[in-house]
């Protein structure tokens, strides 16, 4: 087996890994919005955190729906050789791979705005709706169940680290991704 075909396969088995997760993601997305509140009793969640299952549900359609799409571009276009669907594969991944950059550069340098926006958006939102809009009250006291304020804040500046050791090993599949795509793109002029 040549060094073309290796690749080859090793891109379409990748891809259609991608291609299956994304399904499941869509699918348990779409669960998540229609039978929220059987979602909720699997996993032991509470009945009052309704509110962020919904919210959950739309990511994960978006995420299973964006990683189908990736997934099939890069499993077809290798298996059939195609060099449309393999320059499309290399722009997606590209795009998102940028937008990432841009997402952890901008949490890089605004790491302690995190404080300095919770500090100073929420504090005047309590003092104006905490106690005169119920939906809100009952929102804040779940959070404030869940750990006070300055919990939350240390956990943002805990947590940051992981998230970007996470963001960076995704640039780097998503960088040998495009890579591999690029070079069966030029190898097809060879064959």
């Amino acid at each position: 087996m040549g060094c073309f075909t290796f690749i080859k396969v090793m891109m379409i088995l990748f891809n259609l890994a991608i291609f299956l997760s994304g399904g499941t993601l869509l699918g348990v997305g779409i669960w998540v919005r229609v039978d929220g509140e059987s979602f909720l009793n699997i996993f032991g969640a509470l009945s009052s955190s309704i509110l962020q299952v919904v919210n959950v549900g739309y990511l994960l359609i978006a995420i299973g729906a964006i990683l189908l799409v990736i997934g099939f571009l890069g499993c077809y276009g290798a298996q059939k050789e195609s060099k449309c669907l393999l320059m499309m594969f290399f722009s997606v991944v590209l795009i998102i791979f940028i937008a990432e950059v841009a997402a952890a550069v901008l949490a890089l340098v605004f790491t302690g705005l995190a404080e300095t926006l919770l500090t100073g958006l929420v504090t005047p939102l309590l003092k104006e709706k905490y106690g005169a809009d119920t939906e809100f009250t009952n929102i804040w006291n779940i959070t404030m169940t869940q750990g006070c304020f300055n919990q939350i804040l240390e956990e943002i500046r805990t947590n940051a680290g992981v998230a970007g050791g996470v963001a960076a090993g995704i640039a780097a599949l998503e960088i040998a991704s495009m890579a591999v795509s690029m070079y069966l793109y030029c190898r097809l002029d060879e064959k």
